[in-house]
């Protein structure tokens, strides 16, 4: 009679084998073992460092708040300018009509880590049309003008109403934004304008330059906090207008103002 042989059944797979009480039982009885434990995770990274930025990017994107900022306004008002500034710290010269562009940058607002994932949209009216689409996703809008331009300050009236419209609200996240002020000497609308508009739509206003840099980071950054608010106000179930998706609370005009070179840039 031939001896009986423990022979792993080959329907079984190595791991299935490993973890049955038979296989533990085998272990135990014999003084050596042919498995090997399996390297850890920090073994892992040890073994293999160059994946640590790829994990801790893999992880940390599960964790980060992503904000959906959209660039609205008429054409040639700058907003491309003021979205690649803040993305790349570079100024675009020439002026090249935008269809539609997103652009995501990672950064810290007020000890918070942020990733603005930035919509910047055409202002011709010919792609009116796009604008309820981008609309409904977004979750805060800088309206943007130009200081040289008493056009395109009026149009930021349009963008306002067609926002709340689609949002069906009395009010959402978003600030003005009168870019180019480093025009002074060609300015058509003034700040006081510019301040009185915002307070009309119960919201933040903001004078930038694309060019200088002026502001840029605060315009965007601002809108964050005024996305934070919203959001805290509706899910905390806060009393007064904002929370019902009214008018902001009257905001200190004079907030913020500061001096930047060759013109006086306002924060609302």
């Amino acid at each position: 009679m031939q001896p009986l042989v423990d022979t792993p059944n080959p329907a079984f797979s190595a791991a299935e084998i490993e973890s049955s009480p038979l296989s533990s039982a085998r272990l135990s009885n014999n003084s050596v073992a042919h498995t090997s434990p399996r390297p850890s995770l920090l073994d892992q990274l040890h073994q293999s460092p160059t994946r640590i930025p790829s994990l801790i990017a893999a992880m940390a994107s599960k964790f980060l708040r992503e904000y959906k900022l959209v660039v609205v306004g008429g054409g040639g008002v700058g907003k491309s300018c003021l979205t690649i500034q803040l993305i790349q710290s570079h100024f675009v010269d020439e002026y090249d009509p935008t269809i539609e562009d997103s652009y995501r940058k990672q950064c810290v607002i007020d000890d918070e880590v942020a990733l603005l994932d930035v919509l910047d949209t055409a202002g011709q009216e010919e792609y009116s049309a796009m604008r309820e689409q981008y609309m409904r996703t977004g979750e805060g809008f800088l309206l943007v003008y130009s200081i040289t331009s008493q056009q395109s300050f009026e149009e930021i009236k349009t963008f306002q109403q067609q926002i709340l419209r689609v949002k069906d609200k009395d009010y959402f996240p978003m600030i003005v934004v009168g870019n180019k002020c480093d025009l002074d000497g060609e300015r058509e609308v003034s700040v006081e304008e510019g301040k009185e508009l915002a307070r009309s739509f119960g919201c933040k206003f903001i004078e930038t330059s694309a060019k200088s840099r002026i502001n840029v980071e605060n315009a965007f950054y601002d809108i964050v906090r005024e996305i934070r608010k919203y959001n805290r106000d509706i899910t905390g179930g806060a009393s007064g207008a904002r929370a019902n998706g009214g008018p902001a609370e009257k905001l200190n005009v004079d907030e913020g103002d500061s001096d930047a070179g060759c013109c006086k840039c306002t924060v609302m």
